[in-house]
């Protein structure tokens, strides 16, 4: 098994969702001790913006330059295609996914090469494999009783959709700006959940509610 660990909070490796996407990282190896991992660090400046011969292709017949974003694109789009799971670790900056991650979605969701556009809309040319997310966030965004929208994972629901990644599996530390007593509370939360939805699917018990203990979209 190939795992793709791609994140992209500021704080890097002292973040929480670091921490937890490498939670994750770590119960995946459990299971497939052979498995090997690709770390992928899009914050700060590890990614530039997309530039104007990519954005022209994305309206072209063909690519119309194989250098600057293109071959960055390409380079990206490959290191997707070959992995058998997506971890992402990702905050949540201001209710949805922070700039840099976004770069990264801008550079792998191209057209031709992850989906296709015709009479029928857009349609995914990437195959399905299971996609884990790990988001903190300062407040409480998930529950019965959230204290701030979440546009997070409507979008990336949708985007990784786009592309053709259906099963995707969201764990989050929340309220992280509530103090230690918080975190902790909200860590062992988390950790339980993994722990089901991990033992749930070594015996082929799980099922598509399994990820949903923490979320009430």
């Amino acid at each position: 098994m190939k795992i793709l660990h791609v994140t992209c909070s500021p704080r890097g490796e002292a973040s929480e969702s670091y921490r937890l996407s490498s939670i994750i990282v770590g119960l995946l190896r459990e299971a497939d001790p052979q498995a090997s991992v690709i770390s992928r660090v899009v914050g700060g400046d590890a990614l530039s913006p997309i530039d104007a011969p990519y954005a022209i292709s994305q309206q072209a017949s063909a690519d119309v330059s194989s250098t600057g974003s293109i071959a960055r694109s390409d380079a990206l789009i490959d290191e997707l295609h070959s992995a058998d799971v997506l971890v992402i670790g990702t905050p949540m900056h201001n209710f949805t996914i922070p700039s840099t991650l976004k770069l990264w979605i801008d550079h792998v969701a191209r057209v031709r090469r992850t989906f296709n556009v015709g009479a029928q809309g857009k349609t995914s040319l990437l195959r399905d494999r299971p996609v884990y997310v790990a988001v903190s966030s300062g407040g409480r965004f998930s529950g019965v009783t959230p204290r701030q929208p979440d546009f997070l994972t409507p979008y990336l629901k949708a985007v990784l959709g786009m592309i053709g990644l259906h099963d995707v599996n969201f764990f989050s530390v929340e309220g992280t700006a509530m103090g230690p007593e918080a975190v902790a509370a909200a860590r062992h939360k988390t950790d339980q959940a993994l722990q089901a939805h991990f033992s749930a699917t070594c015996t082929g018990e799980a099922d598509d509610s399994a990820h949903q203990t923490l979320f009430t979209p």
